[in-house]
């Protein structure tokens, strides 16, 4: 990856970063992010994945994908100098895609990218970029065996993104893990629940309430129009990420426009309300539970609980079930995410079954879903259909949702 940018002339150097890595959160954190630096009139760039449902949603200027067209002409850029026998090996796709997006941003001048890391982040290929703000959103049991010390290990391979001299924003309150983090040598470090944090969090209509705290001071009364206390937590990480970037407090009418424009695609979004359709990104252990909570939490549902989920290959999919709370008197259709490592339907059934929830098992996700939306259709108003399980699962649930005239 360093041999890829520093042919392309290091692109990544011409503009601030501020890097985020994290177990869960980090796609709505960095969205988050990227809404409150754009309503300071800036050009943000925005580099995340996976995508939902097309490639082009991974490299954004102010939250608008990039034209495939640019994003063809600066792929072809690159394969041009790989002809060349510039690299010393063909890039991965995430490389490619990686370069592409740091190039991107450098040839329509954007004012400051914000970038998350693909995978834990000290060998991540987004590393290639100095983050003028680290941010951290928790350390959690994901893209490990689980053995051993490893929450010390994630954490370790985590702080990789933290550059000597930068500002690190740690969403991680765990003190026995702050010495991985110090050791990269930040030249300042706010903590959650210490430096910054909710205050309050009140449940409103279509979202939340909360009072946030920085070290400038409190965001007061600010509405988050999305669902989950978690993402309240990501709001005041956001809110911090961007004081330290400016070095200063944000004025209030600043976040509350950026905040009053949210939109989260695939994080616990309503498309339908009655009956309830709700999309949902969990992908891990950590995700599931949060998910569960809030739908206990924020929606009532008098009908039947119906799941269509979906799950990738190498997780503990009666794990994800038990953390979701799938039980007795749901109806689950089991399906196959669009993924090389997507698990099979039939293997998702067969935990499903063990757990005595009625079960159908359909591989392909645009007809899995139409299957539990008809169903609940016909029982009534009271019905819920939760798509769920991985992002891959609900890319490919929001394209279904657009062909049942259900997303516009």
């Amino acid at each position: 990856m360093r041999a890829m940018v520093e042919v392309l002339g290091d692109p990544q150097r011409d503009y601030p970063v501020l890097h985020l890595t994290g177990t869960n959160g980090k796609g709505s954190t960095a969205r988050m992010v990227t809404g409150l630096l754009a309503a300071h009139q800036l050009s943000v760039g925005t580099y995340t994945s996976p995508h939902l449902e097309h490639v082009t949603e991974r490299i954004t200027r102010n939250l608008e994908p990039v034209d495939p067209e640019e994003l063809a002409s600066v792929l072809d850029e690159i394969a041009a100098l790989e002809e060349q026998s510039f690299f010393s090996k063909p890039p991965s796709h995430f490389e490619l895609l990686t370069a592409a997006g740091f190039s991107w941003f450098s040839q329509v001048a954007v004012d400051v990218a914000v970038v998350e890391v693909g995978l834990l982040g000290r060998w991540d290929a987004t590393n290639v970029a100095d983050g003028q703000v680290a941010v951290v959103t928790n350390i959690g049991h994901d893209h490990t065996d689980g053995v051993g010390d490893w929450r010390h290990r994630v954490a370790e391979e985590k702080a990789g993104i933290v550059k000597p001299g930068s500002h690190l924003v740690l969403g991680e309150p765990d003190p026995e893990l702050r010495a991985y983090f110090a050791a990269e040598k930040p030249g300042e470090t706010w903590v959650r629940d210490t430096d910054f944090g909710v205050v309050t969090d009140r449940l409103a209509i279509g979202g939340h309430v909360v009072d946030l705290r920085t070290p400038f001071g409190v965001q007061e009364e600010v509405f988050l129009p999305v669902h989950g206390a978690h993402q309240a937590d990501n709001a005041a990480l956001a809110v911090a990420a961007v004081e330290a970037f400016f070095g200063r407090a944000l004025a209030p009418d600043v976040v509350a426009e950026a905040f009053g424009a949210l939109r989260l695609p695939g994080r616990f979004e309503v498309v339908h309300r009655a009956p309830l359709l709700i999309l949902e990104g969990a992908h891990n252990r950590d995700g599931a539970r949060a998910a569960a909570v809030t739908l206990d939490a924020e929606f009532e549902v008098s009908g039947t609980r119906r799941w269509v989920i979906g799950v990738l290959s190498g997780r503990d999919a009666g794990e994800m079930l038990d953390e979701l709370g799938v039980r007795p008197g749901d109806q689950v259709v089991a399906t196959t995410p669009p993924s090389p490592r997507g698990l099979p339907a039939a293997e998702l059934a067969a935990a499903v079954e063990a757990r005595g929830v009625a079960i159908e098992a359909e591989p392909a996700v645009d007809r899995a879903v139409e299957r539990a939306w008809r169903a609940a259709e016909e029982a009534g108003e009271g019905d819920l259909v939760m798509v769920t399980g991985s992002l891959y699962t609900v890319g490919a649930a929001r394209t279904a949702c657009r062909r049942l005239g259900l997303l516009g």
